[in-house]
């Protein structure tokens, strides 16, 4: 069998190799086809997924509504950039902004609710950089040990990772990195010439690590006191993914700006960087996105958010993932029964597990068994499934990654 132009399944991973930047390394597994909480590769073995494509997919693979409502908007319009009103994307930011004012309210520097919409989560991290000095007129940023932010050369400036930096440095210059959960620290970083605080309240590729809530209510004070911008990272954590509409939910934050993405398009690309109204706007010229906000993709968006709203997606999120978190615990090492497991941590359809040793074979043994799980760094297991997952696929999926765990 072969595809429109001819290629043969067993074409694929050589086809790609050829041309792939090389930047993304590859399972040697073809997917092609996804229905909810579930994958099938080209051999047709079906996969319960537990990655959701990097939390792309909170509404899981294909859903019915996401896709009529893309339908319905290719055969309307497609692309149309922000020189022209357009009845799509007046619906999108309103529904948006609706949702954040419900879960967040108003401070006194207004409602999140000026949004600059753009593609990834890179894109709305370095808005929301460029932002943060247009608005204070000041350069610096503080970040954080073991934050991820995305690989663009500002986003990539406040992300930790050695290895992600330094075959590009000299990065944006003024970007201090402080311990994780470390107020005094921040405290000490912090200055006349910071222009933000950029964190995330569980860090994702950090190997699932939560911020506590007094380590929180001290960066944003100390935010507030020093005239810097509070901003806040939720483009993994975002959309239900933690029990919550928004991690910062848990914490109880106030960010000033929020930085949002992967589940937001509802499965297209898409990402927003959103500020309090009483911080004013860009001046015009001053940014922009080509992409940003089309209409194709504020479609889904809707439809997304309209999904999650409906089926109450994040509470079911919460209830789940209590359930999960309470089986994987009983695979925590003891001294009486001693595992490879050191720590579950998480929140929600959110889980690292933390493992004594490399975490690659135990993702080798899932992808064989059918789970598609990820890595949080080197030791971490993450699992991220789709909201919508049925309970009887989670508990297979749970079944299947504690055996693996315990067969390590």
């Amino acid at each position: 069998m072969t595809d429109d132009i001819g290629h043969r399944p067993e074409d694929i991973p050589g086809i790609e190799d050829a041309h792939a930047s090389g930047g993304v390394r590859r399972r040697p597994v073809t997917i092609v086809r996804g229905a909810g909480a579930r994958l099938w590769d080209d051999t047709g073995k079906e996969y319960i997924d537990c990655a959701s494509a990097h939390g792309w997919t909170n509404v899981g693979h294909c859903h019915p509504d996401v896709v009529s409502a893309i339908e319905q908007q290719a055969r309307c319009l497609m692309a149309l950039n922000e020189s022209a009103y357009n009845d799509k994307r007046a619906q999108w930011y309103s529904t948006l902004a609706g949702i954040l004012d419900n879960q967040f309210g108003t401070t006194d520097r207004g409602a999140l609710s000026r949004i600059h919409a753009c593609n990834s989560g890179a894109e709305a991290v370095e808005a929301a950089l460029k932002f943060a000095r247009f608005y204070t007129g000041r350069t610096q940023f503080v970040a954080f040990g073991g934050g991820f932010h995305g690989r663009t050369f500002g986003a990539l400036s406040v992300t930790s990772t050695r290895r992600y930096r330094e075959p590009f440095d000299p990065l944006v210059p003024g970007v201090t990195h402080v311990p994780f959960n470390d107020a005094e620290a921040v405290a000490a970083a912090v200055t006349d010439d910071t222009a933000g605080v950029i964190v995330e309240i569980i860090q994702g590729e950090g190997g699932v690590r939560e911020a506590n809530a007094e380590f929180i209510g001290e960066v944003q004070r100390i935010c507030r006191e020093r005239g810097a911008l509070f901003i806040v990272d939720e483009i993994q954590t975002g959309f239900g993914r933690t029990g919550r509409w928004f991690a910062c939910q848990h914490v109880g934050a106030e960010p000033d700006i929020v930085v949002l993405a992967k589940a937001l398009g509802g499965g297209l690309p898409m990402g927003a960087a959103v500020w309090r109204s009483g911080l004013g706007q860009f001046e015009t010229g001053l940014h922009g996105s080509t992409f940003g906000a089309a209409p194709l993709a504020c479609a889904a968006s809707i439809a997304s958010m309209r999904v999650l709203e409906r089926d109450a997606l994040p509470e079911r999120a919460d209830a789940l993932g209590k359930r999960v978190h309470e089986e994987l615990r009983s695979c925590v090492s003891t001294p009486d029964q001693p595992t490879i497991v050191r720590e579950v941590r998480g929140r929600g359809l959110m889980i690292g597990v933390e493992l004594r040793r490399s975490v690659t074979p135990v993702l080798r043994a899932l992808v064989d068994a059918g789970v598609w799980a990820l890595p949080a760094g080197k030791n971490v297991l993450r699992l991220m499934p789709p909201l919508v997952i049925t309970e009887e696929e989670l508990s297979r999926a749970v079944g299947l990654v504690i055996a693996a765990l315990r067969g390590a």
